[in-house]
This record gives structure tokens, C-alpha cells and sequence, in this order.
């Protein structure tokens, strides 16, 4: 279940956004949380398991597009289709939008819609 960021979450969603290639350094890690906190157009969500939260994907919405920033799955829940499923999850929330990725998710998105054949870009 994707379900929004909270405060609560940080520590978690740092760990999770620790995995992608460009977010390594703490002082990087930090800035990117404090935007996803502060710009109104910047969306963090995790993947929510029972009581663990074991994926993230975060988005910057433009007019008529939903850029995927970061989308990330804990190494233990990979190849189970959970980033897959944010990602469908991300449409149903941003129905009539369309939903791109960046230079950092987009290897991870074609993956997706060659199983899926659903997603735009």
C-alpha cells in the first residue's frame, strides 16, 4: 500500500533513498528529505508491508506531469513486484497525468513497462 510521508518516517525514507545512485552523502540525503517536506510540488510516498515500510517513490508534479525523482525498494523485497506496484499505485493517484522519468529512475521504469506494457515512459 503507498501511502504519503510523514516526519515520522525519515529515518526510513533516508535509508530507502540511500540506495539510489545520486542520493549516497548525508548532507545529500538530508536536503532531498527537507525538500520533500518543504516544496509543495514535491511528493514523497512508501511502500507500506503490514507494519513495514520496505519501498519509496518521489515525484515532482508539474502541469500536466508527474516526474518520477527517486523510487527506491528495500534490497530484502526486491523481485517481488513492489516497484512495479508503486508505480502503478502512482497513476491511480495521479489519474489523467502523465507519469516520466528522470535519468536516475528511467532504467528502473523501462524494466517495468516491458513486464507491464503500462506505463508511459
Amino acid at each position: 500500500m503507498l501511502i504519503r510521508y510523514k516526519k515520522a518516517f525519515e529515518k526510513i525514507a533516508m535509508g530507502l533513498l540511500s540506495f539510489m545512485p545520486n542520493e549516497k552523502d548525508i548532507k545529500k540525503l538530508q536536503q532531498t528529505i527537507k525538500q520533500y517536506e518543504q516544496e509543495d510540488d514535491w511528493q514523497l510516498f512508501l511502500w507500506k508491508i503490514d507494519d513495514d515500510i520496505v519501498g519509496l517513490i518521489g515525484v515532482i508534479i508539474h502541469n500536466e506531469t508527474v516526474e518520477i525523482q527517486h523510487i527506491s525498494v528495500n534490497p530484502s523485497h526486491r523481485l517481488q513486484g513492489i516497484g512495479k506496484n508503486m508505480l502503478k499505485s502512482l497513476k491511480q493517484i495521479y489519474e489523467g497525468k502523465k507519469i516520466i522519468s528522470n535519468e536516475y529512475t528511467a532504467a528502473f521504469c523501462e524494466i517495468c513497462e516491458k513486464e507491464d506494457g503500462d506505463f508511459d515512459e
